[in-house]
């Protein structure tokens, strides 16, 4: 199992997490949260979070609430539902295992707009994360 300060390592070690400026905010058994400040960098041109950006969070949090469980995983399967536009200040992604075994873990993850201290949900996602072997 990660402790705290080796997944904020893992995060810190990923390229694609410094652009998207995830900060990794509680890890612990089977839960996790990351959240990354908005930017004009990650707004689409309706000046929206991307989509891509809150996919990129919820895999994120996905993925390490699973470890949080697991050890090293990597995603097998995500599929996440766009509710509302994400036009906060923040983005709050709280990934959470709903079920797992000795290989699996099948998670679940809300993302939130944050403005002014006020949470909207914008999306909702699942995937399936797997250990890696070896």
């Amino acid at each position: 199992m990660l402790l705290m300060e080796q997944a904020q390592a893992i995060l810190d070690a990923q390229p694609f997490s410094k652009l998207v400026g995830a900060e990794l905010e509680l890890f612990e058994d089977g839960r996790c949260v990351i959240s990354a400040t908005m930017r004009d960098e990650l707004r689409q041109h309706m000046g929206i979070a991307h989509g891509g950006v809150l996919a990129t969070l919820a895999d994120m949090a996905l993925t390490f609430a699973g470890g949080a469980v697991l050890g090293p995983v990597i995603t097998s399967e995500l599929k996440i539902n766009y509710i509302r536009p994400g036009n906060g200040d923040r983005l709050v992604a709280r990934g959470e295992v709903v079920g797992h075994g000795r290989r699996q873990a099948v998670t679940r993850c809300e993302i939130y707009s944050v403005t002014d201290g006020e949470e909207k949900l914008c999306a909702a996602a699942q995937g399936t994360i797997v250990k890696i072997e070896g």
